[in-house]
């Protein structure tokens, strides 16, 4: 799958962009501050109606207008499908992204905030789990929703201050429906798990030249447990629950290991070490997601270099040259790119540096 053509009018700092990108490798370059990101994250909401940043839908649209509208055209194999987007106001007065999606679209994002699924706490490893098994399993993000709905109406009965029998009796059936949704998003995480450390203890030392890897799902739930004992488990929590005011049981306090050389790379990892592995656990998602949806994904690597030594450099840019559709953002203006696509960006406009480098040139 690739992106064939994309129109942007009134999105971040383009007022309009016609963009017709290679359907291989793209090095996107320019000075800092110009629009290369803001391109990446167009695309993103193109594919899957929305952005791999934290901002909201207020914040897309270019300053003093009213909206922003993309459109473009997806291909696969001999199918092609056009696409609509558009961010404006809802009836009630909200910001949404509004537009069909496709099923079989899909991008993945790489940019420096993911550092933080190595680094960081445990929230972001699991909402990087989260969206990696909602992109092979369609039921996995509907799910999770409804989890999170009723853990936080059990969490408001623990914060009521009812006596033990009456929060006895309300508790209880949401109890029961926590411990059946929260099984399958246990379910769906652990296998997705699974199909990740398989291509990232494979991907990582092919990238880094070394390194034996290891993920591991880790949770206070052992696997194959059954609602039942779900149940108890978390009865057996209920007096701690109470004094805390929140639910201590269940995959919403779950944590993923990612181990090197036997070594947890949250604390003895380097920063060079953490940010491939960030990378790696991205690149890694290609080969489900394709095994998933049929066709490969476009991958959208933001900066996705910088602080790696120019050999692993090198190893980055050879695998994902045959890694489908790719654009990969840069300041530099000479990488080891043997085939790709040059573009830089300056004050919202993208221009083909192909005709100045010459083929091979890069």
């Amino acid at each position: 799958m690739h992106i064939q053509w994309i129109h942007l009018s009134d999105f971040r700092n383009f007022r309009t962009l016609s963009y017709s990108p290679a359907a291989a490798l793209n090095v996107v370059t320019g000075p800092n501050a110009q629009g290369k990101t803001n391109l990446l994250e167009a695309l993103a909401l193109l594919l899957v109606g929305r952005s791999f940043r934290a901002g909201k839908p207020v914040d897309l649209p270019r300053w003093g207008t009213e909206g922003a509208t993309l459109a473009g055209q997806l291909c696969r194999g001999d199918v092609t499908r056009e696409m609509r987007r558009r961010v404006g106001r809802r009836q009630d007065g909200g910001w949404a992204v509004l537009g069909e999606g496709c099923a079989w679209a899909r991008a993945i994002p790489f940019s420096w905030q993911d550092v933080g699924v190595v680094a960081g706490g445990p929230q972001a490893r699991r909402n990087f789990l989260d969206g990696f098994a909602g992109k092979i399993f369609p039921a996995h993000l509907p799910g999770l929703a409804r989890y999170r709905k009723l853990l936080a109406r059990r969490n408001h009965l623990l914060q009521s201050g009812l006596d033990q029998a009456a929060l006895q009796a309300r508790i209880e059936p949401w109890d029961q429906q926590m411990a059946s949704e929260g099984l399958d998003v246990l379910d769906r995480r652990r296998r997705a798990v699974a199909e990740l450390a398989a291509e990232v203890a494979r991907l990582y030392p092919a990238l880094a030249g070394s390194g034996a890897v290891r993920l591991e799902y880790e949770s206070s739930l052992d696997a194959g447990i059954s609602a039942e004992r779900f149940v108890e488990e978390l009865r057996a929590r209920r007096q701690d629950e109470v004094r805390r005011g929140q639910t201590l049981v269940g995959p919403h306090r779950d944590d993923v290991l990612i181990e090197m050389d036997g070594r947890d790379m949250r604390s003895f990892g380097s920063r060079g070490q953490q940010r491939l592995m960030a990378l790696a656990l991205r690149l890694a998602e290609v080969g489900p997601v394709e095994r998933a949806v049929g066709s490969q994904p476009v991958l959208l690597l933001d900066d996705a270099l910088s602080e790696l030594d120019p050999e692993v450099q090198g190893n980055v840019l050879r695998h994902v040259e045959g890694s489908g559709q790719v654009f990969l953002t840069t300041a530099e203006r000479r990488l080891p790119a043997r085939q790709s696509a040059w573009w830089v960006v300056r004050g919202g406009h993208v221009r083909d540096l192909r005709p100045q480098l010459g083929q091979g040139a890069a």
